[in-house]
């Protein structure tokens, strides 16, 4: 199974799975989006296996481009990794203080966000596709782990994973006026008047996102393989019957 380690420490995990044409559906990780459950069951069983912990202690979503967020606790484990119907509704955000439990996040062009603060333990990841973006899931996220969970923002490690890049995310001016107003996103749009397109860069405006909620630039990375035009990438742009990647993170102790 292809999987991409971004963290791995004495104290977390992180990555995200790769599409892979030997595994079943290309090792597609969605429930909402395969041929078969089982085959997704079978994929995620492995990557299990790989990072030493237990289906059960996957943590999932219904991912509804939304900017809810949702703290997980002990008693959430296994929540959508079986079956969609125990996933956790209408969230895009999964946060969690307990070890033992991997966070997932499924995209295919969206932007996945993957963090850990290094004094709490405190992990999390984030689903941003241009509509989270815009509705500022990320920075809402932020706020409240400052000002609830007590964080401060320069222990914060961020690392923005594989999406759709700027060359390929093409968008009428209904879209371009939404990230105009966001106020700060200026600098990753580009107008292509052969095309009468705007280009966005999502994964730049997320990271100034994260900027401006005082993670400090050294502590974000990006992953700068474009999802459309990686063989490693599933993208729902190119193709709408795409599998989808599973980020994750785990806190091991």
């Amino acid at each position: 199974m292809k999987t991409k380690i971004y963290v791995d420490n004495e104290q977390f995990i992180a990555g995200t799975t790769l599409k892979d044409e030997m595994e079943l559906e290309h090792n597609n990780m969605a429930l909402h989006s395969c041929e078969s459950v089982q085959n997704i069951i079978e994929n995620r069983q492995q990557l299990a296996t790989a990072l030493h912990c237990d289906l059960q202690d996957f943590v999932c979503t219904e991912q509804t481009h939304s900017a809810n967020f949702h703290r997980v606790v002990a008693a959430d484990k296994g929540r959508g990794a079986l079956h969609m119907d125990s996933a956790i509704k209408n969230a895009d955000a999964l946060y969690t203080l307990e070890p033992h439990i991997l966070l997932c996040s499924f995209t295919a062009d969206c932007v996945p966000v993957i963090f850990y603060h290094a004094v709490t333990g405190l992990i999390g990841v984030i689903h941003s596709g241009w509509q989270g973006t815009v509705k500022e899931i990320t920075p809402k996220l932020f706020h409240h782990l400052l000002t609830e969970e007590h964080c401060r923002p320069e222990d914060f490690h961020v690392q923005i994973g594989m999406a759709l890049s700027q060359q390929k995310f093409e968008v009428d001016a209904d879209v371009y006026e939404k990230f105009h107003q966001l106020g700060y996103a200026e600098n990753f749009m580009y107008y292509n008047a052969a095309t009468n397109k705007y280009h966005i860069d999502n994964q730049q405006t997320v990271k100034k996102q994260c900027e401006l909620a005082g993670i400090p630039t050294e502590h974000i990375q990006i992953d700068t393989t474009c999802t459309f035009l990686s063989p490693d990438g599933f993208s729902y742009r190119q193709d709408k019957q795409a599998g989808r990647h599973l980020s994750f993170i785990m806190r091991k102790a």
